[in-house]
This record gives C-alpha cells, sequence and structure tokens, in this order.
C-alpha cells in the first residue's frame, strides 16, 4: 500500500541530502527521491508510451499525448493520488521553500508522466516565467539508460554537464532567464521514463494538466 506519510519522509531525507550547485545556475542533484515501490508503481501505471514522430524540439508539439496526474488520474491510480497529495502538502511546501529558497505559496502543483522513445529531444530552453519550481525524477533503468540526463547548459548554450540518469534520482531548479536545459539527441533503446514537478502561477491556462485545479498551495 502506497503511503503519503512515507513519500514525504524519505523526500525531506532526499532534500536534505541534495548536492547544491551554482553553476551555471542555481540546482540541486538528487537521489533516492521516493521510495522504490511509489517508483515501481509510477512505471507500471498501464499507459503506453505515446507514438510521436518528431517532437520538433518541444514536448507541447504533442500535447494531446501528454500524462498528467490530473483530477482524473488521481481517482484512477493510487500512486498518482498518493504522490499528488505528499506534493501538495503544506509541510511539503515549506520544506521546498526553505531548502530552495523560493515562495511558492498561491502556486498550483503540476506533475507530468513522461515515457520518452528513440527520436525524441528537447531544444535548449529555460522554462515558462509561470514556472516556479521544476524538479524531474529519472525512472528507468534500461541497458544504456545513464545517459538519458537531462543536459545543463549555460547562457551561450555551451553544454556544461549533463545529469546522471539513475532509477530514482533527479534535478531541482529553480526557473530563470538563464536556466537552460534540454535533451539533445541520442539513441532511446527502450522507454525514457521520468516525471516533471512544477509549481505554477495561477495564470496556467491547461487547468485540465493540474493536480488540484481549484486549490493552490500553501
Amino acid at each position: 500500500m502506497i503511503d503519503t506519510a512515507a513519500i514525504m519522509d524519505k523526500f525531506f531525507a532526499c532534500l536534505d541530502h541534495g548536492r547544491a550547485g551554482t553553476k551555471p545556475y542555481r540546482h540541486w542533484f538528487l537521489g533516492d527521491v521516493f521510495p522504490e515501490d511509489v517508483c515501481n508503481a509510477v512505471k507500471a501505471l498501464p499507459l503506453d508510451p505515446p507514438r510521436i514522430k518528431d517532437t520538433k524540439g518541444k514536448r507541447e508539439t504533442n500535447n494531446d499525448t501528454r500524462t498528467f496526474f490530473s483530477v482524473e488520474n488521481r481517482r484512477r491510480f493510487d500512486v498518482c493520488r498518493e504522490v499528488a497529495k505528499a506534493l501538495q502538502n503544506g509541510t511539503t511546501i515549506r520544506k521546498l521553500e526553505s531548502t530552495c529558497g523560493v515562495a511558492l505559496k498561491g502556486s498550483f502543483l503540476r506533475i507530468e508522466y513522461c515515457q520518452d522513445t528513440d527520436g525524441f529531444w528537447l531544444e535548449p530552453h529555460t522554462d515558462i516565467s509561470a514556472k516556479l519550481f521544476t524538479m524531474l525524477v529519472y525512472l528507468s533503468t534500461d541497458p544504456g539508460s545513464e545517459k538519458w540526463g537531462t543536459d545543463i547548459l549555460d547562457e551561450k548554450l555551451n553544454l556544461v554537464a549533463t545529469v546522471p540518469y539513475e532509477f530514482n534520482c533527479g534535478l531541482i531548479f529553480i526557473p530563470g532567464t538563464n536556466t537552460w536545459h534540454g535533451f539533445h539527441k541520442r539513441p532511446i533503446d527502450g522507454v525514457r521514463k521520468l516525471i516533471i514537478v512544477n509549481y505554477v502561477k495561477d495564470e496556467w491556462r491547461a487547468r485540465h494538466e493540474l493536480a488540484y485545479p481549484d486549490q493552490a498551495v500553501g
């Protein structure tokens, strides 16, 4: 049984031990983010990877194929409900605010479940200003998946680092004008699974993507 308190405890410990960096912008490398059974439950969701011919370097190119821990999916799947509850919790919000130096009160939780297949790529981008917080958590264990991490770039779009892609590890950054990142095209022999957690401003128009579209955090 998936337990909200266990998710929060594990996540708080992860934040306490995250490896912070400042170049080329503030970020945190994370390890052991969620309980292992939670990660496995997400991976086991009965949702096939979308058939996408080309992203054109943007996820929104194929918006109709994207999956979120939405109101509907919280009702359908226990893991979506419990992860969303843990990340919506006021104690979690205060922990993130104190750890990352960001104000999240009044924002809305958005969790996307991605299943990227061969041919996927993302052009360098900074995240739109409506996003206040971004966290990626990697889930795959396929052979070769260690090369599937997010690319971190400087303001001249030079590659600074590729985040190590490991099961239940990930990255946090606070979106800004210099938070360049992407995913250069490379072989994906399998499915590159991850969740992307954002807290977004009330101006977010795609309310169906939000876990609690009528309930701000904090």
